[in-house]
């Protein structure tokens, strides 16, 4: 086929891609031949076989090659920038942190790991990791160094303030006695204690101390010691309240005070002498009965206030009668519903145990006081003190 533009021959080129009457595909191109006026004179016919010139092949292989090498050629080169600017780094700030877990020492900065912002923000934060780390790490140890110093110096408080009190407690054929005291703390205010103030006469002390810790252990010690001194001068247990407030008045910048108790017991006659400087009451027991509240009158606590008075009263005891006191650390125990013991929940206690012997009757509250309780921690010092006057099994002996 010839194409035509303005009445000229034009070159013109026609394929034929299949066989046709046992022709062979075959490409033929005409080229017309002009003069210099411009005019055709003669056409140019050339006549190639397809099979002598099908290259399609080769160059679609090497098309494809080609291709495949660029392709390798970007994926090695990407990955080497992948390596440098993610892997290597990442890997670096692996390494650090799993070197700093092992030796828990300062290492090799960082610093700029990476131009990628979020690299370079990872890396920083290591470094500044591992210094705030060590730091913690210092004043762990001088902290835990300093609870261990305080801890012993606690348990040397503790020793201290138990020996202060009687812990050997006599079983004699006039009277038994026992105390316990468990402070919710390590050491505590409460306190117990009885002692001779001569051969017809014992003193017996149940005092509680505002607050609670080192503070309150240490005004204890101080009350304790007062008492014990001024009861040995001879008075009565008003007489002595009232010198023992104005001695603890004096310098008690702290404003700590203690509640008292204060006993003198005619250990031949069974006549108890007492006062009472805003404690508890005491609970009686007569034989035959049951544990019952005394209701005597309350002075004000101890270092509250100087030139306080305090009033005596007087109570019969009579062979197998007891007398129990407690620190309000016994009614107030509060379960994990912060509900309360109560004065009730005591005395329903001591109705179980009334017949036993004063050991057993303390262990026995304390053990109605830890069940009520429960996994609850202790919120007040627990203090609790029987006395057992006469006894009907006098044979056990003396001590």
């Amino acid at each position: 086929k010839l194409l035509y533009t303005n009445d000229n021959y034009a070159s013109t080129t026609m394929y034929r891609t299949a066989d046709l009457g046992g022709e062979k595909p075959f490409i033929i191109t005409f080229i017309p031949l002009k003069d210099d006026s411009g005019k055709v004179v003669s056409l140019v016919l050339s006549r190639v076989q397809m099979s002598e010139i099908d290259y399609r092949d080769s160059y679609i292989l090497k098309v494809a090659i080609s291709t495949l090498l660029l392709a390798v050629l970007f994926v090695v080169i990407y990955a080497r920038y992948i390596r440098k600017k993610f892997v290597n780094p990442i890997k670096k700030v692996s390494e650090e942190t799993d070197r700093f877990a092992k030796e828990n020492s300062l290492g090799e900065k960082l610093g700029q790991l990476s131009n990628i912002k979020e690299i370079s923000i990872l890396s920083s934060s290591i470094d500044k990791m591992e210094e705030e780390m060590l730091e913690y790490i210092d004043n762990l140890t001088a902290v835990n160094a300093e609870k261990e110093r305080i801890g012993t110096e606690l348990s040397i408080a503790k020793s201290i303030q138990k020996n202060a009190v009687p812990n050997v407690f006599p079983n004699r054929e006039e009277f038994r006695i026992f105390a316990s005291m468990t402070p919710a703390k390590e050491v505590g205010g409460d306190f117990y204690n009885f002692f001779r103030v001569d051969e017809d006469h014992l003193a017996i002390v149940m005092a509680d101390v505002s607050g609670k810790g080192v503070p309150a252990a240490l005004f204890m010690m101080l009350a304790n010691t007062s008492i014990i001194d001024r009861t040995k001068m001879g008075g009565t247990p008003a007489e002595i309240l009232s010198f023992v407030n104005d001695s603890l008045c004096e310098g008690n910048e702290a404003s700590m005070f203690v509640t008292v108790w204060l006993g003198i017991l005619e250990i031949s006659t069974g006549r108890l002498k007492a006062a009472n400087a805003g404690h508890e009451y005491p609970a009686i027991f007569r034989e035959g009965g049951s544990f019952e509240l005394y209701r005597d009158r309350h002075g004000m606590a101890l270092g509250v206030s100087e030139g306080m008075s305090y009033s005596d009263y007087e109570i019969e005891l009579k062979q197998g009668d007891k007398l129990f006191l407690y620190t309000d650390g016994v009614p107030e125990a509060t379960d994990k519903n912060d509900e309360m013991f109560t004065l009730e929940g005591m005395f329903r206690a001591l109705e179980n145990y009334k017949h036993e012997k004063p050991e057993a009757i303390l262990k026995g509250v304390e053990k109605s006081v830890n069940a009520f309780v429960g996994d609850a921690p202790q919120f007040d010092d627990l203090t609790m003190l029987c006395l057992e006057f006469g006894k009907e099994d006098s044979d056990e002996g003396n001590q």
